[in-house]
């Protein structure tokens, strides 16, 4: 009976025993399997939460019920001007099958303004510095009806280099400038339609990041940010979330913002793969058939063809909730979710932490995972993942 209480002491936390499985984990555009030390603590995602029935009716009703806000519809006034901006593909990680979320909330939104006489309307993926998305990325993103609607001309890439497309907005009270795209800040009403897939996104950093020029990024992305930041996941002790709010306080101050927030649960894999976030030792005789397939095959392929294949399954994601209005108060009430289908509460720091590193990142999407990426995503993102302490506590090893 001790030993049974022993080895599972949460839903998403196992202890290793004598008798447990060995592990897969990632490994570049590979998977390992290892046998841990006995009494490791494995930490697995929560089970996904079921998701929204009707996905394009929750949006339709955020909208229409927002948030310290108008609803979306009585803002919308024929002649006026409206930019919509969205995330860029470094979320959800990895892509999403299609019909993206993304496109679901545009028809919602474009539905409106034509029911309402707006037709001065642009669409702006806020890439930041990020690097420009492919037409190709462009169109699986919004679908081919909107893409043919808008594209080039009123569907393009945010860019941080354009002096001319960009306007200085001010200074916070700690003399961080922000210059921001012209069209955007603008605009009569400015919607953002957001993937909130970790708690350092969305809110303010949506526009205030998303459709800034270096110099404005560079006053909150840089060393000492950094330093100064403890997790980025825990924005109350984050100095680059502080940052950033005191920057979209700004932009609210100049420009009328619609937000529309989403969050998505955790079925990344389809039945096929899904074995891949689930406890070992509760694998079936298919799932260790599934598993053994799943590893020759990786296993006789060259690495470009591993990554090709990784890169074209479609996560699973989908909808668990929306809501829409003020930045604020929406952004509170999606992290409030998020929380509810990603946090994991694990008692006591370790010593050792080990964390596999899939060929994935915010930063490579359908390419390749260099060097720099893999300790951006060890030291920055893993170590990072956490509210209140670290999971290693101070000079343990990573």
């Amino acid at each position: 009976m001790a030993l049974h209480l022993r080895r599972k002491t949460h839903e998403s936390i196992i202890y290793i025993d004598r008798d447990s499985a060995p592990r897969i984990i990632p490994f570049g555009e590979d998977f390992i399997l290892e046998d841990l030390p006995i009494g490791t603590r494995v930490i697995y995602p929560n089970p996904p939460i079921k998701g929204l029935p009707n996905r394009e009716a929750a949006i339709r009703y955020a909208v229409n019920h927002p948030i310290d806000a108008k609803p979306l519809y009585a803002q919308l006034e024929p002649g006026m001007r409206v930019t919509i901006a969205i995330d860029d593909i470094s979320m959800p990680l990895p892509p999403m099958a299609t019909p993206d979320v993304r496109q679901t909330m545009l028809e919602v939104i474009l539905e409106q303004c034509a029911a309402n006489g707006v037709d001065d309307i642009h669409l702006i993926i806020a890439i930041s510095l990020h690097r420009r998305m492919t037409a190709w990325e462009m169109e699986r993103m919004v679908g081919k009806k909107i893409f043919n609607e808008f594209y080039p001309d009123r569907y393009y890439n945010h860019d941080a280099e354009d002096d001319e497309n960009l306007v200085t907005i001010g200074h916070t009270r700690h003399d961080e400038p922000l210059r921001i795209n012209k069209r955007a800040i603008e605009s009569d009403l400015l919607i953002y339609a957001n993937i909130n897939f970790v708690p350092m996104n969305g809110g303010h950093k949506s526009v205030a990041v998303g459709l800034c020029d270096y110099e404005s990024l560079r006053a909150h992305h840089e060393p000492q940010t950094i330093l100064d930041s403890d997790s980025y996941m825990d924005p109350p002790a984050s100095e680059l979330n502080h940052k950033i709010d005191r920057l979209g306080k700004l932009v609210d101050e100049h420009c009328n913002v619609f937000h529309i927030e989403t969050a998505l649960n955790s079925r990344m894999f389809s039945d096929g793969y899904d074995i891949l976030t689930r406890n070992e030792d509760e694998f079936s005789f298919m799932d260790r058939m599934k598993w053994e397939a799943m590893k020759r095959t990786f296993s006789n392929l060259p690495r470009s063809a591993r990554r090709k294949l990784l890169h074209q399954i479609p996560a699973q994601y989908e909808l668990i909730a929306c809501y829409a209005g003020a930045t604020e108060p929406v952004h509170e009430k999606i992290l409030e979710k998020n929380y509810q289908q990603f946090e994991i509460p694990v008692k006591g720091q370790c010593d050792i932490l080990i964390t596999g590193i899939p060929d994935i990142s915010p930063y490579n999407v359908y390419s390749s995972l260099n060097p720099l990426l893999v300790q951006v995503m060890a030291l920055g993102y893993h170590f990072n993942m956490y509210r209140n302490q670290p999971l290693i506590r101070k000079g343990g090893v990573m």
